[in-house]
């Protein structure tokens, strides 16, 4: 009950000012009509500089990315991992962003294709269609004068030549040179190179001399001949390998004339080395290096390096510390490492989980594909996804990844054109684009009408980069 002096105050208050307070009905709605009360909202886009992926699938807008252009305001560095089981579309993400990506004429690609079926590698159809030759590494042909790259090119600097052999050895080896071996290394590379002048010194020079040491050697070690030749011995061994062993005609010969390193697109086809071999990371080894010392330059472009399997990298230490290197050159002289991975546990549980767990720093972008759920959770420990993203993760149908760039957490439907299509989806590469291609007929035929208008949104969109003859960022 109210006291009598409230209830007179406020009847002569409404008697003054009219009522106060009103008594508002109840509404009753559906959650149809109900949901337009709320906004729909959707997080920040990348910007509209760069090359187009597809659309953010929550707000459908364009999403458009590229490394070079985020760098130095979104991204601290360029570099990029692509994780996903297989069949979900981390091959076709990979072909049309490097399609894409060429048309500026400032970008440059390596590719390490370490798939393929039928005799060729994966990217097989690209390089053709840009008229480009893949360099095909292959311990049969090499024999019979195919691809061969030299360790010892004059155009490595001494100091390259001499890291990438103690690398090669440390692989093979499995374990770190000691400090004899190193020095036995040394100066037998030293002396060859001193020596041999009128030809590309090759690895054989290297072996024989390891296995024949020069008086001058011990000597200036104060040190016997015959301790200097057995500090060699093993080290002679493991290149042997490379000269007569399961590798040979790869490495023991000059560089084959013609590989053109100034070309857009250079694709090296690795589909014929077992990937479960030592040859594998070897021949990591090799290319990383000779890239280092030949192919990255300072001459404003952009160069992006892809590795398809690239768990063969990350997995070895020694090859891993070599990649370490390699991406430091990200912010110097514009290099972008787009690494292609199954599962994460791959690295992080395998013998190089420290150097593995510095190159995921180096990754400011990562884009996740369909995973197991307890695949999903580990991945989102490991690289910090937010909650509600793994969650999903192990929903995604296949052309849709959740992509973290930097913090920037969306979730992407990756789009193809019709003129790309026919290079992406082959009838070789069923591991990965059948699922992409195939995967829900009835989805596909729902959204087909959608896509087509986005399709054509991004045919447009790159004929615009037709017409730029570079980016806009140094």
């Amino acid at each position: 009950m109210r006291d009598p002096l409230s209830a007179a105050t406020d009847a002569f208050t409404g008697f003054l000012f009219g009522k106060v307070e009103t008594t508002r009905l109840p509404v009753r709605t559906s959650t149809g009509q109900a949901q337009a009360v709320y906004l729909p909202t959707a997080a920040p886009g990348l910007g509209d500089s760069g090359v187009i992926i597809g659309r953010e699938v929550y707000s459908g807008k364009g999403y458009i990315y590229d490394p070079f252009q985020l760098y130095g305001q979104q991204l601290p560095a360029p570099h990029w991992l692509v994780l996903g089981e297989s069949g979900n579309g981390k091959s076709a993400l990979e072909k049309t962003y490097v399609l894409r990506q060429l048309r500026f004429r400032d970008r440059q690609v390596v590719v390490l294709d370490a798939q393929g079926e039928d005799g060729v590698g994966e990217w097989n159809l690209i390089a053709e269609e840009l008229g480009i030759t893949p360099i095909r590494l292959d311990p049969t042909a090499a024999l019979d004068m195919g691809i061969r790259l030299n360790p010892l090119d004059p155009a490595i600097t001494t100091t390259g030549q001499l890291a990438l052999l103690r690398t090669i050895i440390e692989v093979a080896m499995g374990h770190g040179l000691d400090e004899r071996s190193g020095f036995a290394l040394k100066v037998a590379h030293a002396y060859v190179n001193e020596t041999i002048v009128e030809r590309q010194p090759v690895l054989m020079d290297i072996v024989e001399q390891l296995r024949h040491p020069e008086p001058e050697s011990a000597e200036a070690m104060n040190v016997a001949i015959d301790d200097v030749r057995a500090w060699g011995l093993d080290v002679a061994l493991v290149l042997d390998r490379l000269v007569d062993g399961d590798l040979r005609g790869m490495f023991d010969g000059p560089t084959t004339v013609g590989i053109d390193l100034d070309a857009p697109l250079i694709v090296f086809d690795l589909s014929h080395i077992d990937r479960n071999s030592i040859a594998m990371p070897i021949l990591m080894a090799i290319v990383g290096v000779w890239l280092e010392h030949t192919w990255i330059r300072p001459d404003r472009k952009k160069r992006i390096f892809l590795v398809e399997e690239a768990w063969h990298i990350i997995n070895s230490p020694f090859v891993a510390q070599l990649f370490q290197r390699l991406l430091k050159f990200g912010r110097r002289l514009g290099l972008s490492f787009v690494a292609v991975v199954h599962h994460l546990s791959d690295v992080v549980d395998g013998a190089a989980a420290k150097e593995a767990a510095a190159i995921l720093k180096m990754a400011s972008t990562r884009t996740i594909y369909a995973q197991k759920a307890d695949e999903a959770r580990a991945t989102g420990r490991v690289i910090g996804l937010p909650r509600w993203a793994v969650e999903i993760i192990p929903t995604l149908t296949p052309g849709i990844a959740v992509w973290d760039v930097n913090g920037n957490v969306q979730v992407v439907k990756h789009l193809i054109t019709e003129t790309e299509r026919p290079l992406v989806f082959t009838d070789r590469a069923m591991t990965e684009s059948s699922a992409d291609h195939l995967a829900d007929d009835a989805l596909r035929a729902a959204e087909l009408e959608a896509e087509e208008r986005a399709a054509a949104f991004v045919e447009q969109h790159l004929a615009d980069l037709d017409g730029s003859s570079e980016s806009t960022v140094a």
